[in-house]
């Protein structure tokens, strides 16, 4: 089992960068898939970006493709979402999510998620 926190949301202005973390708990990170999602008030979860366990393969989404990177640190137990160029449709909770079998942009795929960090970007 492993236990997920995220941080580094926040307010920003349009155009602006942030960059999130998110921590697992355990010694088996590596043998992770890793996902980033969100949600915005009245909207379902979307798929957001998902990583492979050695980073071999990365997905995007359309919507975030060539503005958000995904990156992980099995050293630290870590997976990064870096957002640059942010728009206000952007704005929304962040989840990080982990799951054992494959990259996939569905949530229902994924066993483990965090609780979230606010994205707010807004001038």
């Amino acid at each position: 089992q492993v236990q997920l926190v995220e941080s580094g949301g926040g307010l920003v202005e349009p155009g602006g960068s942030l960059r999130l973390s998110c921590v697992a708990s355990g010694r088996t990170f590596s043998s992770y898939v890793l996902g980033w999602f969100r949600q915005a008030p009245g909207e379902e979860r979307k798929f957001v970006a998902t990583i492979t366990r050695s980073s071999h393969t990365k997905y995007y989404s359309t919507s975030v493709k060539g503005r958000f990177t995904i990156s992980r640190d099995n050293g630290k137990n870590t997976v990064y979402l870096q957002m640059n160029s942010l728009k206000p449709e952007d704005t929304a909770l962040y989840y990080c999510a982990a799951n054992q079998g494959v990259a996939s942009t569905d949530p229902e795929v994924y066993n483990y998620w965090g609780q979230g960090t606010q994205v707010t970007v807004s001038s």
